[in-house]
């Protein structure tokens, strides 16, 4: 399950960028720092983008909130299944859009020869969209009693690009898609799903 992301992208590139999107992007609490981040993980305050209206139109608009909410057990929910889920559709949940420039899985690292003492550190690999800087990945938000407004990541099933790293991935938008994941006029069904193979890029980082 995917526990930490990156994002080194400059807030006036995806500015830019998204005039490209058919909805104007807003800031209705201001301009958020936006800094770079190496990685942000579980609980850290990170900005996304969801669904508004202005004047009766749809907008987008940015505001940061935390990633992960508490279950009823009290462990954090960070990533939200999305298989067999209409998100957003009158289930006290929203849709958002957390832009990344990439996420991180973690895998087991190889035996070592002679076998090292105490266990050694997983083997950590980068995940980005080809001729892409950044992406977004599909999330949902909403309101906990405990901690405000909080996000977490949708997941799907594992395309050929994710199998031989987990059983699970995050669902990965591209730009065609943003709107259409923000006004509803796309289904879960229909963008909660792996892209096709060669569109994610692997690297290992550790």
């Amino acid at each position: 399950m995917c526990n930490e992301a990156y994002r080194r992208t400059q807030l006036g590139q995806v500015v830019e960028e998204w005039r490209e999107v058919r909805i104007p992007l807003r800031f209705p609490e201001g301009a958020p720092n936006f800094a770079p981040l190496d990685g942000f993980r579980i609980t850290d305050r990170v900005e996304i983008v969801r669904g508004g209206t202005a004047d009766g139109a749809p907008v987008a608009e940015m505001v940061t909130r935390r990633w992960s909410w508490p279950a009823p057990n009290g462990h954090p929910v960070y990533n939200f299944r999305s298989d067999g889920r209409r998100i957003g559709d009158g289930d006290g949940t929203g849709r958002c859009l957390i832009p990344v420039e990439g996420f991180f899985e973690f895998t087991d690292a190889p035996a070592a020869d002679p076998p090292a003492r105490g266990k050694p550190p997983k083997s950590k690999w980068a995940f980005t969209v080809a001729g892409l800087d950044w992406f977004c990945i599909a999330g949902v938000w909403r309101n906990d009693p405990q901690v405000g407004e909080a996000w977490a990541m949708l997941t799907c099933p594992p395309g050929k690009d994710i199998v031989p790293y987990h059983d699970r991935q995050v669902v990965v938008l591209t730009p065609t898609d943003y709107a259409r994941w923000l006004t509803g006029e796309a289904s879960s069904a229909e963008l909660c799903r792996p892209l096709a193979p060669g569109t994610l890029r692997v690297a290992q980082v550790r």
